[in-house]
């Protein structure tokens, strides 16, 4: 959760006006718990999004941003929330794992993706794009580690977030 990517996500909501939660999946730092390769990193998207929700005003929206994994198991959480206004995925590994589900979202999509990232190859962001109809922020010349592109990433994220909500930031 201290990643520089993550970091910047939060410093965008901040500076959007919106709050932010960031934590660490289970069995990475000190969190209890083990890697799953997805499903038990949905719980804990979910259970963040719960814990998140019951210290809020039952009306104030939340936004889900996630970073590479990040990116995919807080899209899939997002299919099971009903309250989510924005999805933000960060460098999504859409070479890694599948993203058919994304089409069935019904949230605001924003995608922030260098075009020399090889883990989002152009094809296979198009395709999400279209399926979404994803806001697009290319960051051009960077790669999936986003390095140096930090202020970017967090000026994207204020930018499309705008003011006054909560923020749940999933991590990689």
């Amino acid at each position: 959760m201290d990643n520089a990517v993550v970091l910047a996500a939060v410093r965008g909501c901040l500076a959007a006006g919106w709050g932010a939660l960031r934590f660490n999946f289970g069995g990475v730092g000190e969190s209890g718990g083990r890697y799953s390769g997805g499903a038990e990193e949905v719980g804990d998207v979910l259970a963040a999004a719960s814990a998140l929700r019951a210290a809020l005003p039952p009306a104030a929206p939340l936004a889900v941003i996630g970073y590479s994994f990040g990116a995919w198991v807080g899209a899939q959480a997002v299919s099971q929330l009903a309250d989510v206004r924005h999805l933000v995925a960060i460098a999504p590994p859409l070479r890694v794992f599948g993203w058919e589900f994304a089409s069935r979202l019904e949230t605001s999509v924003v995608v922030i993706a260098g075009d020399r990232d090889t883990f989002c190859p152009r094809d296979r962001l198009a395709a999400l794009l279209a399926s979404t109809g994803a806001d697009h922020v290319p960051l051009g010349g960077a790669d999936h580690f986003l390095a140096g592109r930090e202020d970017e990433v967090a000026a994207a994220i204020r930018d499309r977030l705008g003011a006054g909500a909560t923020d749940l930031i999933g991590e990689r």
